[in-house]
């Protein structure tokens, strides 16, 4: 029997990376990270992912929908000095960690630079050793460089969606972020 989403939550993930703005760990509630990933998985997994922050930089939160074999996951976390688009990122990297390797899966995400970066940037920024085609470094370099290595080991395809326009799994991972800063400045 194929393994499902729950096999691979039980032990929490350590948080990522410092982003450069970072100036508090990631607060990640309930994130996880697969015990041992099958070589071969089957099917699909949707990761809806989406990233707030008040103040720009200012805090931020990250929420993400992980459907995987019939299972649904949300996740979500926080940073306290940090920007929108470091957290449209997170929400992505932390979505495909629970992703097994060789699984198919469909991104749907409000941020169009997250989709356009992964579907037409980043290509040419690994080409150009992480320069622009302006020939300046890449902006959350760190980041573009864990969501490549996640990526390259997935297929995957993008969906862009227009924010705050009703669309149901969007609209749950914007309110999952912007509560995970709720929650920070809460235990502040």
């Amino acid at each position: 029997m194929a393994p499902t989403l729950l096999d691979f939550l039980d032990e929490p993930s350590p948080p990522p990376a410092a982003a450069p703005l970072e100036a508090a760990p990631l607060e990640a509630r309930p994130t996880a990270q697969p015990k041992a990933a099958p070589a071969q998985a089957s099917g699909q997994a949707t990761i809806f992912c989406d990233g707030a922050c008040s103040g720009n930089p200012g805090a931020g939160g990250w929420g993400a929908i992980v459907e995987l074999d019939g299972a649904r996951r949300e996740l979500s976390g926080a940073l306290a000095r940090t920007t929108n688009n470091q957290m449209e990122l997170q929400a992505l990297i932390e979505g495909l960690k629970l992703v097994p390797s060789e699984t198919r899966v469909k991104v749907v995400t409000d941020s169009k630079y997250v989709a356009k970066g992964a579907t037409q940037w980043l290509k040419g920024w690994v080409r150009n050793g992480w320069k622009t085609a302006a020939k300046q470094p890449v902006k959350n370099k760190d980041l573009w460089q864990e969501l490549n290595t996640l990526l390259q080991s997935r297929p995957h395809t993008f969906e862009w969606v227009r924010g705050h326009a009703g669309h149901a799994e969007n609209e749950r991972c914007d309110a999952l972020a912007r509560q995970a800063i709720t929650d920070l400045r809460a235990r502040a």
